[in-house]
């Protein structure tokens, strides 16, 4: 792998990983909604998803991928649908001002918050483009070595955990102006009509 193939791969994953989408916005509302509480698990999600895409297409799965296209569909729609559902829940759950007594909703344990992330990865229609169909097209991955195929993973677990995670505390902090019980529902509803959208433009590309 080539110094340039390198930095032209590090360049192009960056803008699509800021590029906003479904994951950056279902990172951002819940970021609204709950602040950095269980970020970790949830972000987690999201950079397993990517590396396994990109693990896929060095592999030159994405034959493979198209081949069992049904099982990517089952899973996009899961995860859209599990998207849908925490928004009904932010819209029809009563808040006060107290922090602490906030909806909880997405409560769920690391691994619950670890998987649907995951899932929501796999049935993204946007890295599954990146990796599967853009990625072939900027290295030469049946001269991948080793080596290449560790830095390059190393790089978008880096970027995209930053990323991520830079949407996520400025999103938290935006949160942090509003105490009132009213402006946290508000908050919520917002949140909720993001994830909906999130939700809707997976299932339906």
């Amino acid at each position: 792998m080539t110094l340039s193939g390198l930095l032209l791969f590090t360049v192009t994953y960056f803008a699509a990983v800021a590029t906003p989408g479904p994951g950056v916005a279902a990172v951002i509302a819940r970021a609204l909604a709950k602040g950095l509480k269980g970020i970790g698990p949830f972000i987690a999600g999201f950079v397993v998803g990517d590396l396994t895409l990109y693990a896929a297409a060095a592999a030159g799965f994405a034959a493979l991928a198209e081949a069992y296209q049904p099982i990517f569909l089952v899973i996009k729609w899961g995860g859209a649908a599990y998207l849908i559902w925490l928004s009904y829940r932010l819209w029809t759950t009563p808040v006060t001002s107290a922090p602490e007594t906030e909806p909880d909703f997405q409560s769920a344990a690391p691994l619950s918050l670890f998987l649907t992330t995951y899932s929501l990865t796999l049935g993204n229609p946007k890295p599954i483009l990146f990796f599967l169909a853009l990625l072939p097209s900027i290295l030469d991955l049946e001269r991948l070595t080793l080596t290449d195929f560790f830095i390059l993973a190393v790089i978008i677990a880096i970027i995209i955990a930053s990323t991520l995670l830079a949407y996520a505390a400025a999103a938290s902090k935006a949160r942090q102006v509003f105490a009132s019980a009213r402006a946290r529902q508000r908050i919520n509803r917002i949140s909720g009509l993001v994830l909906a959208i999130a939700g809707l433009a997976i299932a339906l590309r």
